[in-house]
């Protein structure tokens, strides 16, 4: 192995030495403790410390890594006391999670590392957000992100590369190959000779290194970073390794051939760079005795401290509130004129003032720049706001919704426009497992707006339909808004993009140039949780929201003689127990309507909970109509079968008869 010293000075060789050493040594301490009996997990990455240290040390201190879970160098690199790292480990209060995570699933503001999820590919995505940010505020600033050659197999990987090619955002892409994806070979994850190849088919630079020789890695990440911080573009660099230990210690190494061991064993990347060292009259015998001995009885120290740490204790109060960043809505009232506004435009106005009274706020989308928008909501705003901040983005959901978390973490609000509700599919594993669980696992906010063109009546069919709210009322940390008119449509959007917590915004596209309303022309916000009582009657209760709160009112239109109190949730998430529980109680009788299919949907989740809570004021079972247990087909006929409108009347009918 070559060590180019160039000019560096016998200071920082040996400062990169106690760096490169400390973490091989915590792992050895971790191993002990793993064998006896003291900790239950650990994901080695002896014979891979070189590239997180060299890559950590060559970024300025300011600047953001998204490290994996064999990257302890880049954590101790960054200065985190041990101790920290150890409560975090064994999941102790004082860690970084609170005992909510595991190992180094976790990101921390104060030192700007953001932490994996299991997942593993999706946060380069919150990479290409990051960098976006800086770039948004003109600073020149560069942002590394980890991935395993595995993971280069996934579809977060090619999004992600592909996003920041065609934005020139300052992204270095580090890719450490050590040659397994746990147990499977490279030969059977991919056909290309390096990896390094692949970075031809997105247009960005290509540079492939040996990951074990710590001044290469410094070197090339310290050039490569101080040159995109002048000219923003992305970089994908493969450094070659080989972990000497299992996926994760209980895997056992059986499958690699031993001499693949006896090969990288040369090429250690410790022992290599103590030779040099040595060599150059740097380190001495003496000299390295004494520095173990000091790391040694600092690690023991720090150890020992961490597990006299205090355990989580469990609250569920607090378990329930950490979900969300403490946000306490004040509502803003409308004030001045007021104008009839079909739905798509009090959308449109919504965003508009949003986008004038937030500097940081970006739009993203399919089609949303010069075009408008498939819906043409945005048109315009390109010209009115630049393309900076309204941004045309490519066929990627998963990408742009990490981007969008991306953007959060580094000081950015963002709203996200899927083109069709049915396309958040691919892109749900960044909504259900990082928008919304991110503050609970380390108290960071994801200040992310989906919107969610939604819903039937247009012969759109089985992928341009459905009604998938309740894919997103069950995970905990979304919230989930679903105006039926106008002025909601524009005080609810305002709201969302106001609150600091991930909020999933439906809007009926069959409502877009169909219903018109009288809307204020200013800006105004409508409580996130509260419902609307539309009409007070005695005889039963329809709680709805969406398009089903028109089916209702037309169904009430058209028989006078029935009086029923008609509740539009508004929001979904939370949800207006309270004013539910009182209409309930007041009239005896439920009925609860919506656009969804009807098993598993969010109407059962209201129809259980009434059940639980109301029966003592019932006077009939709560009852439920929801369009059939099918994909939605695009004959007009058959769509009109297939939804709940067709079964309201005999719904009713069933109820008041009971």
């Amino acid at each position: 192995m070559h060590f180019n010293r160039g000019n560096k000075s016998d200071n920082f060789l040996l400062s990169l030495y106690k760096r490169l050493l400390y973490p091989r040594m915590v792992e050895e301490k971790m191993l002990k403790l793993l064998r006896q009996g003291r900790i239950g997990k650990w994901f080695s990455g002896i014979g891979q410390e070189a590239i997180a240290v060299g890559s950590t040390l060559a970024m300025q201190s300011d600047e953001y890594i998204l490290p994996m879970h064999r990257n302890l160098g880049v954590f101790t690199s960054r200065d985190i006391p041990l101790k920290k790292l150890m409560a975090q480990w064994q999941g102790k209060l004082t860690g970084f999670t609170k005992g909510r995570d595991r190992s180094f699933h976790f990101g921390t503001q104060e030192f700007k590392i953001i932490g994996m999820i299991s997942h593993l590919g999706p946060q380069m995505a919150l990479a290409d957000g990051i960098a976006l940010a800086d770039v948004l505020e003109k600073k020149q600033k560069a942002t590394l992100v980890f991935t395993g050659e595995g993971a280069t197999s996934e579809g977060d990987f090619h999004e992600a590369l592909n996003v920041a090619a065609v934005w020139n955002l300052p992204v270095i892409f580090l890719i450490e190959n050590n040659g397994y994806g746990l147990s499977t070979p490279i030969a059977e994850q991919f056909r290309c000779n390096h990896l390094v190849d692949k970075a031809l088919g997105y247009g960005m630079e290509g540079i492939q290194i040996d990951g074990n020789n710590i001044l290469e890695v410094y070197d090339t990440i310290d050039r490569i970073a101080a040159d995109i911080r002048q000219k923003p573009r992305p970089v994908l660099l493969e450094c070659l390794t080989f972990r000497m230990r299992g996926h994760e210690e209980a895997s056992g190494t059986k499958y690699v051939p031993q001499e693949l061991f006896d090969e990288w064993e040369t090429k250690d990347p410790l022992s290599n760079y103590e030779h040099f060292l040595v060599d150059q009259g740097i380190l001495t015998t003496d000299l390295m005795v004494d520095i173990k001995i000091e790391i040694k009885k600092a690690i023991e120290l720090e150890v020992e401290e961490a597990f006299d740490e205090p355990e989580p204790e469990a609250n569920s109060l607090t378990e329930v509130n950490d979900m969300y960043f403490p946000h306490e809505q004040t509502v803003s009232k409308a004030i001045g004129l007021e104008s009839e506004k079909r739905y798509l435009d009090a959308i449109s106005d919504a965003l508009d003032l949003a986008m004038q009274k937030y500097q940081n706020l970006v739009l993203m989308g399919q089609d949303i720049a010069d075009y408008g928008g498939a819906f043409k909501i945005t048109e315009g705003f390109a010209v009115k706001y630049g393309k900076s901040r309204v941004r045309n983005t490519p066929i990627c959901e998963s990408a742009i919704i990490g981007a969008g978390l991306g953007l959060s973490i580094n000081g950015y609000k963002s709203v996200v426009e899927m083109q069709f509700a049915d396309f958040v599919s691919v892109g749900f594993n960044q909504i259900v497992n990082n928008l919304a669980k991110t503050h609970y696992r380390w108290g960071q906010n994801a200040d992310v707006v989906v919107r969610m063109p939604t819903g039937a009546g247009t012969g759109a069919g089985p992928f341009h339909s459905q009604s998938n709210e309740a894919w997103f009322t069950k995970t905990p940390g979304l919230k989930i808004v679903y105006p039926a008119f106008p002025e909601d449509a524009k005080g609810l959007l305002l709201a969302a993009i106001e609150d600091p917590n991930p909020v999933i915004y439906f809007e009926h596209k069959y409502l877009y140039r169909s219903l018109t309303g009288s809307v204020p022309d200013g800006y105004f916000t409508t409580e996130i949780g509260k419902a609307a009582k539309l009409t007070e009657g005695n005889q039963f209760t329809i709680v709805t929201y969406g398009l089903g709160v028109h089916w209702a009112m037309d169904y009430l239109k058209g028989n006078p003689a029935v009086s029923a109190t008609l509740i539009d949730l508004r929001t979904l998430q939370p949800w207006d127990k309270e004013s539910v529980a009182a209409a309930a109680e007041a009239t005896g009788r439920v009925l609860i309507l919506h656009e969804d299919t009807l098993t598993n949907s969010f109407g059962s989740e209201i129809s259980a909970w009434i059940g639980e809570h109301c029966f003592q004021f019932l006077d009939a079972p709560v009852m439920r109509c929801g369009s059939l247990d099918t994909a939605i087909p695009m004959n007009k006929i058959l769509e009109d079968n297939f939804l709940a409108k067709a079964r309201l009347a005999d719904t009713i009918d069933k109820l008041l008869k009971y």
